[in-house]
């Protein structure tokens, strides 16, 4: 299936001026992995904060269970968010007029920080976004000894 945006130069509705400028990109994701549904994870938003305590990453996956979600770590420092989300089913008296959401496979790796404790990894799933906090090794300040100055 394609989804192709039109443009009427004659309708200023039609005209996307806020387009992401990796549109083009995502759309030939699913070509270039041989799949040829609409990869599910290609257009998925992800964050990665830094926060003192930790490394939070936040990935909107609507529609996706918790059971076909995996939370991974490779080679002791990389992160794989990995899953599918089925695709709904058709019934051939439907009409389709718009198709938007997206179905498959998806997988997403981070490569984390030296920094990072992922053996106390905590993941959470809620309202369709993904919550992965990966705490960071406490960095202990040098201490600082004030010497006397004799004379």
């Amino acid at each position: 299936m394609s989804i192709m945006r039109r443009s009427n130069v004659f309708d200023p509705f039609s005209l996307d001026l806020w387009a992401d400028p990796f549109d083009a990109f995502r759309s030939i994701v699913p070509v270039v992995s041989g799949n040829t549904e609409t990869a599910a994870f290609a257009n998925a938003r992800v964050d990665w904060k830094e926060t003192p305590e930790a490394h939070v990453f936040k990935a909107d996956l609507p529609g996706v269970k918790k059971e076909e979600v995996k939370v991974e770590v490779e080679d002791s420092n990389v992160l794989v968010v990995s899953g599918e989300r089925s695709r709904e089913k058709e019934d051939k008296n439907d009409k389709w007029h718009h198709v938007e959401r997206s179905s498959g496979k998806f997988v997403r790796r981070f490569r984390l920080p030296e920094n990072a404790k992922v053996e106390e990894m905590k993941a959470g799933l809620e309202n369709g976004v993904l919550t992965v906090t990966v705490p960071k090794v406490e960095v202990k300040k040098p201490e600082v000894k004030a010497i006397d100055i004799s004379g």
